[in-house]
């Protein structure tokens, strides 16, 4: 056996434990912790299939920013896990049936991907995979509106989360952008004229 299927092997075995781990954690810093793993995991695989450009672009973007971003979020909220555990079962037989389904989808395309066989099924040559060009050809002109639209999705998302978030809170300062910017000179400061006072010693 060679080394890099050794290789391939461990860092799949390291993946698929992560992957559990997510979600079996009991605290979500962990999960979070465990989430990161994974995906330098998989990172190292893409690697190993010379697919240089995904794997630095799992690890710049997902672990270099949303995670690191989640891990914050999580470690400042104040998540009350006894409270979150209370309707656990409740939602598991939707949750299993979720993931038997997945599973299902998830086998039925990989069968057919080994049935079908390699030269078929492929695109673009596994040697160059992972090479900025081949996938800029693909994106740009095989899945142009997929791509597109894409990104039309995560402007709405960005949208959204602003406007989820932009709220009023009385227990929070805030003024008007618009107001500050239309104050005068005379308005900021206010001078006020008083006399002098002399302390007068006994």
């Amino acid at each position: 056996m060679e080394f890099q299927i050794v290789l391939f092997y461990v860092f799949a075995a390291i993946l698929v434990i992560a992957a559990m781990r997510v979600i079996t954690a009991r605290n979500p810093v962990h999960a979070v912790l465990f989430l990161v793993l994974a995906f330098f995991s998989a990172a190292a695989i893409w690697m190993l299939l010379k697919a240089e450009f995904l794997a630095i672009v799992l690890v710049l973007v997902y672990v270099g920013a949303v995670m690191v971003l989640f891990l914050f979020v999580v470690m400042m909220l104040d998540i009350n896990l006894d409270k979150i555990r209370e309707g656990f079962w409740n939602y598991f037989p939707l949750a299993a049936t979720v993931g038997v389904i997945i599973v299902l989808e998830m086998a039925t395309v990989l069968l057919r991907g080994f049935w079908r066989g390699e030269a078929q099924n492929s695109l673009v040559s596994t040697a160059h995979i992972g090479g900025t060009k081949e996938l800029g050809l693909l994106i740009y002109t095989q899945y142009i509106y997929a791509f597109e639209i894409a990104a039309v999705i995560l402007l709405l998302a960005i949208i959204a989360a602003v406007v989820l978030t932009l709220r009023r809170r009385k227990d929070t300062k805030y003024f008007d952008p618009a107001d500050a910017v239309k104050v005068k000179r005379s308005e900021r400061v206010r001078l006020v004229k008083m006399q002098a006072e002399k302390s007068r010693e006994k």
